[in-house]
């Protein structure tokens, strides 16, 4: 008996080295995300809205190395080893002070925003390169690096001065958002709360000049009036930086079907973004009592954006607002695959710029993982490169474009808000 015990385990220990079992073999990578992370090694995946430079204005007073990207940063979504796992190629940066700064402070707030990008730049030159052309994307990629753009959000960062617009765009920042949560005397902003106005002719100036000096016009955050006044003005390819479908989620920061059915002649691209008030479908009602709130510390705090914005961070973590999933995310690029075709699809997440993010994309490693979904929905590999970045490169390279030929065809314009709305205070009738 122990002789055929013996030979039994013998037999038994053979078998186990001829055939591996399963728990010992290395998993193989789900076949959808070897696809996806070959896709971000041909084309850089450009996300159209990061946060970082604000994080680190408000938590550690402007000082990057403080939130030293070189190293894991586990209080934000963004650190260079995250970016190199999530197959990032171009990062706008978001240049964003708040809507509530009196003008002047938010011109000097802006520049002290694009300095802070220029710094993260010159710091860390081996892993940042500074780009502001198409061109100057696809050669920061090619050499390894992150292509790094800068958008303002908000045109609040002007002081309804062209003279102002014109120097970002010298300093070089690409896009410009024109509004932020706030109406401006010229346009009007996002909001459950307002009646919308749209653009001014002051406001149209803006979007011309903007065409002009080739910074990207940005319908993020604005009302829909002024989604279609900037879409019948421009002449350049507009963006969303980091908005979504509003027929999937009923928030007024996502774009309602018709403005989309626009996007097509225009050339433009909405980039979705992974805010879960704006992703999941409950996220409208959210949105209702979070506006409810604001207006209510407003009235309270008048003049303290501080002190609103501390009572809407403590409003936030009370009500933590609807959870989302990566998989209604990739509904809301179904939804515009249907609706305006892939060639105007892009991504936007806002990431260190929400509390909250979705299941599945909880960092800047997670893109893989978004693409992956989207071939596994039977998007082809042509598909996914589009979104992830060749359709944002043709809007860069269209904007430049259109740049040359109406810096040919014009001169700066010195028009200004009073000469053309007649008012110093407040939208005036168009």
């Amino acid at each position: 008996m122990l002789l055929q015990r013996l030979v039994l385990v013998a037999a038994l220990s053979a078998a186990a080295l001829a055939f591996p079992s399963r728990a010992s073999a290395p998993a193989a990578e789900d076949p959808a995300l070897a696809r996806a992370r070959a896709v971000l090694k041909r084309v850089p995946l450009i996300d159209g809205h990061n946060d970082y430079p604000w994080e680190v204005h408000e938590k550690a007073d402007g000082d990057i190395l403080r939130f030293d990207l070189t190293k894991p940063q586990p209080e934000l979504d963004t650190d260079f080893a995250r970016l190199r796992a999530g197959g990032v190629g171009g990062q706008f940066w978001s240049v964003y002070v708040p809507s509530s700064l009196p003008g002047p402070e938010a011109v000097r707030a802006t520049l002290e925003a694009v300095d802070l990008v220029r710094r993260m730049v010159e710091r860390w030159p081996d892993t940042l390169e500074l780009a502001t052309t198409a061109r100057e994307v696809e050669a920061a990629f090619a050499r390894g690096r992150i292509a790094s753009l800068m958008g303002m959000e908000g045109g609040h960062s002007i002081d309804s001065s062209l003279g102002a617009l014109r120097a970002f765009a010298g300093l070089g920042v690409r896009y410009m958002t024109l509004t932020h949560s706030d109406d401006l005397p010229w346009a009007s902003a996002a909001s459950l709360e307002r009646a919308s106005f749209g653009l001014t002719r002051f406001g149209e100036e803006v979007v011309r000049e903007m065409n002009r000096t080739g910074m990207l016009v940005d319908l993020s955050h604005v009302s829909v009036q002024t989604m279609r006044d900037a879409l019948r003005v421009s002449e350049a390819p507009v963006i969303f930086s980091h908005s979504s479908a509003r027929a999937v989620c009923d928030h007024p920061r996502n774009a309602p079907d018709d403005v989309l059915r626009e996007l097509p002649r225009n050339g433009g691209v909405i980039m979705v973004t992974f805010v879960p008030s704006f992703v999941a479908p409950d996220g409208a009602q959210h949105a209702r009592a979070a506006f409810a709130e604001r207006t209510r510390l407003r009235a309270i705090h008048r003049g303290d954006d501080r002190a609103v914005s501390k009572g809407m961070e403590a409003w936030f973590r009370a009500n933590p607002g609807p959870k989302a999933t990566l998989a209604q995310v990739a509904d809301h690029v179904d939804h515009l695959r249907r609706v305006i075709g892939i060639d105007h699809i892009g991504i936007g997440s806002d990431f260190d710029g929400t509390s909250q993010l979705p299941e599945g994309l909880e960092d800047v490693s997670k893109y893989p993982a978004l693409l992956a979904e989207l071939l596994r929905r039977g998007y082809s590999d042509d598909d996914v490169e589009k979104i992830a970045g060749r359709n944002l490169l043709r809007v860069l390279a269209r904007s430049e474009q259109v740049a040359v030929r109406l810096r040919a065809e014009r001169s700066p314009s010195v028009a200004t808000r009073r000469a053309l709305d007649g008012s110093s205070g407040g939208p005036p009738a168009r």
